[in-house]
């Protein structure tokens, strides 16, 4: 195991107009959302993330038992998959987890980079049932032949004070690059190696994009540090396929993980507007 990390000089701007359009596709996420607990508004948030995809121009159904929102682009060559969760915890309006995935997921949509398709998840809150579910789905179908995967797991919040940034349990603070919570991490465990040595050399020399730390480690890791697994990218990775997280790290940076404080005005959309970037800078340079 090791990581890398990739420290450009910043440019953070003032906030542009894609940061204004996060923004307000935040707000209009950022509701309490739960599959079971706040059923109503769960099938709302599908029904418009499924709208919102087809005027895209993907062909867009609503798939499984559990409601995943699958948007795919018309081709017949492997898809790359960028995927994000739309539940939260009962009664949390999910805020940073996981709206600013969401946003994030429907900027690069709206951008519309050719061969990439885009898969909304419910019940990641109840142990990524429908990721699993559409994996299994893929599995037993094999209409979809799949490239990439690339999962965004809360990717809105920001600290730059030194410490801020804590490291997970099974990662001496020694090994950690940073202690300052300015950076999006890309983790690539198992099958997803490779990929996340992919966004670490896409992020190389690009503008307008965060600091990158990358982790890249074996899948036998996921026995005794859970804590890389904790997202939809785990079935993918179960199942051979290449996937990684993109993440803020969630509670090892923020105080607004699975609380009711996960609000929009805790985010940073500057930094969301980079994040945005650099998926569409990784996103491009996979078609090539």
């Amino acid at each position: 195991m090791w990581i890398r990390q990739r420290v450009p000089l910043r440019r953070r701007v003032v906030e542009g107009e894609t940061a204004g359009w996060l923004r307000y596709k935040v707000a209009e996420l950022a509701q309490p959302r739960h599959a079971l607990a706040e059923a109503g508004v769960n099938r709302q948030i599908a029904d418009a993330l499924a709208l919102e995809l087809e005027g895209y121009g993907l062909a867009v159904t609503q798939q499984g038992a559990f409601r995943n929102v699958v948007a795919l682009p018309a081709t017949t060559d492997p898809v790359t998959l960028v995927c994000a969760h739309y539940d939260t915890v009962p009664g949390t309006p999910g805020a940073d987890d996981n709206a600013s995935a969401l946003a994030v997921m429907l900027g690069a949509a709206r951008a519309r980079p050719p061969g990439v398709g885009f898969v909304a998840f419910n019940r990641e809150e109840d142990g990524m049932l429908g990721s699993s579910d559409f994996v299994q789905w893929l599995h037993d179908e094999g209409r979809i032949r799949i490239k990439d995967v690339h999962v965004l797991e809360m990717v809105g919040y920001t600290d730059p004070r030194p410490g801020a940034q804590r490291a997970p349990p099974f990662l001496p603070r020694a090994l950690m690059p940073r202690d300052r919570g300015d950076f999006i991490a890309i983790v690539g465990v198992g099958s997803g190696w490779r990929l996340a040595n992919r966004v670490h050399r896409a992020a190389k020399g690009a503008l307008g994009v965060p600091p990158v730390v990358t982790l890249q480690a074996p899948g036998a890791l996921l026995g005794w540090a859970p804590d890389l697994g904790r997202s939809d990218h785990r079935p993918f990775i179960e199942h051979g396929l290449p996937a990684v997280m993109w993440t803020d790290t969630a509670e090892f940076r923020t105080p607004h993980y699975h609380q009711l404080t996960d609000a929009p005005d805790t985010l940073d959309y500057a930094f969301m507007t980079e994040v945005l970037e650099l998926l569409l800078t990784t996103l491009r340079a996979g078609v090539r």
